[in-house]
């Protein structure tokens, strides 16, 4: 009789818990699903370091490059970069770069880069992290990633 019972007790404790988790679980799905992303142009706003590593497919030239960007939240970015391509120094050691881009609610987006007139644009795509504080993101048409911080 006491085999029994404590099998069925055990049982109601499985069941319990399996009942809790699931109503704890289904409760947090839905208090997700009811908050969604507010990622906007806004959350990508004011100064951010970046640094640009990878390849340039076709030549396999090895681009190591360190920006400061200022996007001003209305989808319009501004700043300087020191581009290093195959461990050459650049001409010009601070570069003047322009940009437009977009962010989706979902906190991701685009950021496409003037370039000089008969060259490609350059664009990249992103996901805004930490509450829009880090951006990371890969260049189309290259194996080159790009980790930017927001400068405090």
């Amino acid at each position: 009789m006491r085999n029994k019972l404590a099998l069925k007790s055990s049982r109601f404790t499985v069941v319990a818990v399996t009942v809790f988790a699931s109503l704890l679980l289904g409760s947090s799905a839905m208090a997700q699903s009811d908050d969604p992303k507010t990622c906007s142009n806004k959350t990508l706003s004011g100064d951010y370091g970046m640094l640009i590593e990878g390849t340039i497919l076709g030549p396999d030239l090895p681009l190591r490059t360190v920006a400061m960007a200022h996007f001003d939240g209305d989808g319009n970015m501004a700043g300087v970069s020191h581009v290093v391509l195959n461990g050459a120094p650049p001409v010009e050691e601070w570069k003047p770069d322009t940009a437009t881009y977009t962010v989706n609610s979902n906190c991701s987006g685009v950021v496409t880069f003037n370039t000089p007139p008969g060259s490609p644009p350059l664009v990249v795509h992103f996901v805004l992290v930490k509450h829009g504080t880090e951006i990371l993101g890969v260049v189309d048409g290259a194996a080159i990633t790009m980790r930017a911080q927001k400068v405090n």
